[in-house]
């Protein structure tokens, strides 16, 4: 009946400390490769290692999230570094139970202090400071998780049009 397909992709804000991190990181890299050159060999290695340890934390820093929704199914896939793509999740909307903003009374059950049932959580959002963020209770697998996500009005009001009894906005 209905043949879509939306994808979104959020990109997640890297923390203040992340960037200091990097920058002392490379100077002492640069520092024990500098001193293996004019002093001795044995700076070379803690050198090298510091530039190993450089690349990875900057492959596993940088977090973003592609939503795709395409027709019953919705895929949760993460990119680490912008190189590296894995799926995270692969859903069937029919098992969706409710989708509404984190603040709404459909999800207060759900909630980490108040509520009163405890689900395995996923947060895909991006923490910008104004980007609102839904909550939707979904089953995987016959569990059902609770997944914390941006998502784009234009998801949401196919969300809406599609499942109007589940989706609260």
């Amino acid at each position: 009946m209905y043949n879509y397909k939306i994808v979104e992709q959020v990109k997640r804000k890297q923390k203040k400390s992340t960037r200091l991190l990097r920058k002392i990181m490379l100077i002492f890299a640069v520092f024990f490769l500098l001193l293996g050159i004019m002093i001795s060999q044995g700076f070379m290695l803690p050198g090298f290692l510091l530039v190993a340890l450089y690349f990875f934390y900057d492959i596993f820093s940088q977090k973003e999230y592609e939503y795709t929704m395409e027709d019953n199914t919705l895929t949760i896939d993460i990119i680490l570094g912008r190189r590296y793509r894995r799926t995270a999740h692969i859903l069937e909307l029919n098992g969706m139970i409710v989708t509404a903003p984190s603040a709404h009374t459909a999800v207060d059950a759900y909630r980490k202090d108040t509520g009163t049932i405890k689900l395995p959580k996923y947060d895909y959002t991006s923490y910008e400071e104004g980007t609102p963020y839904y909550t939707m209770i979904i089953i995987e697998h016959s569990q059902k998780i609770k997944l914390l996500l941006d998502l784009s009005e234009n998801m949401l009001q196919t969300l809406k049009k599609r499942y109007p009894d589940k989706v609260f906005l």
